[in-house]
Formats: C-alpha cells, sequence, structure tokens
C-alpha cells in the first residue's frame, strides 16, 4: 500500500530508502549523570531503523543548553563513544540516522546550570513549567546573550557538529523549532533585540544562518538539514507576521544549499498542540527549493495524498514511531497501527518499559 512512499528519495548526499522519516522524539533514557547514550538506546534506534531517515532524538550541544532530565548530550568523548554504538546498530540495519542539534536556550531550568539564569535572544521568561530532576518548576527568567556571547554559542554548535561527525552520523539536522534557542532568536515575541540580531525578520535569521554556516563547514550543506515549526505559538514563543518570519527562515535554508527542510505543523485539532494560524508550507515551498519533510498528526493515508500531490518529498512520524517500531513495514502491508499508550512516562521514563518492549508486525495482524 502508499507505494508513493516507498521510493527512495535523495537529500542532498542522504540517500533515503523510503518517504518515512522518524520524527524527533524526546526519551530521556540516556545514563546519568553524564547524559551519555547506553546500549538500550542502541536497541530502540535499531529496531527503528526501517525508516527512510532517521533523525535522533534533540541532543543537547553544551551543558548550557540542556535542560530536559536524561537527554543525552554530544559536547563530551563518553557521549561521543555512546553514539558510535547507536549509528552502528542503524547501519547495520541499512538504516541512515542524523543528529539532531539542540540548544534550549531560555527553558533550561537553573537547576541545570547550578543556579545560573538560562540564556535566550533576549530577556524573557516561559511561561508554564520545566521539567527537572526534582520534578516541575516554573521557568525563571533568562539573560540576553551579548554579541560575543552569541559567537561563542555558534563555536559550541560547531564542536557538537564535529562530535556527530565523529559518533558515524549521517548528517546533522539544526533543531530551529518548537520555542527553543533558534525559535527564540527568529520570533518577535522572544525577540526584543535593537542590534543585528534584532528588528526586521532578516535581522532574526541572523543567527539561524550564522548556525547553519557552521555546521555546513564541518559537514557540507548536502548533510545539514533544518527543523522549524513555522505556524502557531509553541512554549511560549510567537510571531506576529509568520510568512514574513519563516519565508526569510526559507530564504535562508535556499542560499546555504541544505540538504533537507522539515516543518513541524499542527493544525486546530493537533493531538499535540494545536492552532488556528495557517500552516506555511505553501509560502516555503515557494522559497525553498530543496526537499521538504512535512509532520504533524499524520495519518499514512495523509502522508500518501501529500507526497502524491507533491505538497511534499516525505512525511516524518513521531508518536507513531514509539509503539510502532517497524512503522514502514506495517504502512507496506496495511496493518493495524499499535496504539500508542500515551502516557508520558513511558516517554520519558528510565527504563525499557514504553520504549523498546513494542513487538514488531505481527502476520496474524495484517489487514490489507
Amino acid at each position: 500500500m502508499h507505494e508513493n512512499l516507498f521510493q527512495p528519495l535523495t537529500m542532498g548526499a542522504i540517500e533515503a530508502s523510503n518517504r518515512i522519516v522518524m520524527a524527533p522524539l524526546t526519551r530521556g533514557r540516556a545514563d546519568l549523570p553524564g547524559v551519555v547514550p547506553n546500549a538500550m538506546m542502541a536497541t530502540y534506534y535499531r529496531q527503528r531503523a526501517g525508516a527512510g531517515l532517521i533523525i535522533s532524538e534533540a541532543t543537547g550541544i553544551s551543558v548550557e543548553g540542556s535542560g530536559w532530565p536524561g537527554a543525552p548530550g554530544i559536547w563530551s568523548e563518553e557521549q561521543v563513544e555512546g553514539w558510535k554504538a547507536i549509528t552502528r546498530a542503524v547501519h547495520d540495519e541499512g538504516g541512515r540516522i542524523v543528529l539532531q542539534l539542540w540548544h534550549m536556550g531560555r527553558l533550561v531550568h537553573p537547576d541545570f546550570l547550578d543556579g545560573a539564569p538560562p540564556v535566550s535572544a533576549s530577556a524573557t521568561t516561559a511561561p508554564g513549567h520545566a521539567h527537572t530532576y526534582d520534578g516541575r518548576k516554573d521557568y525563571e527568567p533568562a539573560r540576553a546573550l551579548s554579541v560575543e556571547e552569541i559567537a561563542r554559542v555558534v563555536e559550541d554548535y560547531r564542536k557538537a557538529a564535529q562530535n556527530a561527525k565523529a559518533a558515524g552520523f549521517d548528517g546533522v539536522q539544526l533543531h530551529g523549532a518548537n520555542g527553543y534557542l533558534v525559535d527564540q532568536f527568529l520570533r518577535d515575541g522572544t525577540n526584543h533585540r535593537d542590534d543585528e540580531y534584532g528588528g526586521s525578520p532578516e535581522n532574526r535569521t541572523r543567527f539561524l544562518r550564522e548556525v547553519l554556516t557552521v555546521l555546513i563547514d564541518v559537514w557540507g550543506a548536502d548533510r545539514v538539514g533544518l527543523r522549524l515549526s513555522p505556524n502557531g505559538e509553541t512554549q511560549g514563543c510567537d510571531d506576529s507576521d509568520p510568512a514574513a518570519t519563516f519565508g526569510a527562515a526559507a530564504e535562508v535554508a535556499e542560499a546555504l544549499g541544505i540538504a533537507f527542510l522539515e516543518l513541524r505543523q499542527p493544525g486546530p485539532d493537533g493531538t499535540f498542540g494545536k492552532t488556528d494560524v495557517p500552516k506555511q508550507d505553501d509560502v516555503i515551498r515557494e522559497i525553498y527549493s530543496g526537499p521538504l519533510i512535512l509532520n504533524s498528526d499524520y495519518t499514512p493515508e495523509e502522508a500518501s495524498r501529500d507526497v502524491a500531490d507533491g505538497r511534499c518529498e516525505a512525511v516524518s512520524f513521531g508518536r507513531p514511531f514509539i509503539s510502532n517500531p517497524d512503522l514502514p513495514q506495517r504502512i507496506a502491508r496495511g496493518a493495524e497501527l499499535a496504539p500508542n499508550k500515551d502516557v508520558p512516562h513511558s516517554w520519558y521514563g528510565r527504563g525499557p518499559e514504553g520504549y523498546i518492549d513494542y513487538p514488531a508486525l505481527q502476520e496474524d495482524k495484517v489487514t490489507a
């Protein structure tokens, strides 16, 4: 079924065997205290290597940028060694995997920073609560990065990209979505700067451009991707003119010739984030000519339709990959998809339950 989802896709230098992409999924299983990738994570990714491309869970580029319990990092040699086993496991199954590079900005609670405030584009405070090792706590005010500090953060991205290459990934994706640091610079609701990094959409994309440039220095443009969330508020991060802002971001992606662009676009009936703000892929499609991956609440039927119609080249699935490690096989054979437990403790828990214990497809469950 859905044969068009099983055509190969070239994304720069990355050759995907199909157009079913595994979206980045934070799962919180890295070993403590150094948030080091482990053997259980290798099993998890190996089980899902049938995806045309795996985009790894969001991975901290530095201590400063990491604020989710158990989320892995890529700043230490020990972390690099842990990731090597994961990339090897995926490659042994014939899969492809890129590392998503993450700086959480103002969404890092001071508990992760020995009490220091988080950093952001401007001195703002995120709404809601942070997840910490001691439970949920109110977010605290962030301080604005100075121009000199911005240059240092850009170099942190460069080092993380170098470490990702040493760990054996097929490329990297910059996390520019979901209200994290890059997004905080992009949107005028969180970027109140009056220097070269603030004001116009072109200025607000400067940080994005500088980070992508150093990733390209390390990997080449043909192995660098980007994730954006161009419609609606996310974690308190919003914009007054998303078409202008994300049109400018698409112009950066086009000018630099990156390998692929992924868009997370919830709708009014989304199950994980809802918004009435129109999706922006039609605006972005007019600007960015490379492979476009769409995401958020897709069914296999909807994915097949949008690929067939040329709206996108691939679709990334998130939660369905949690409970269906062999999701592409299930879609190909018309099998029923296993329901996700929809229990956050199994999404972010520490052990194998709800992580590597979902069974593969059974022959008697094939329905078409």
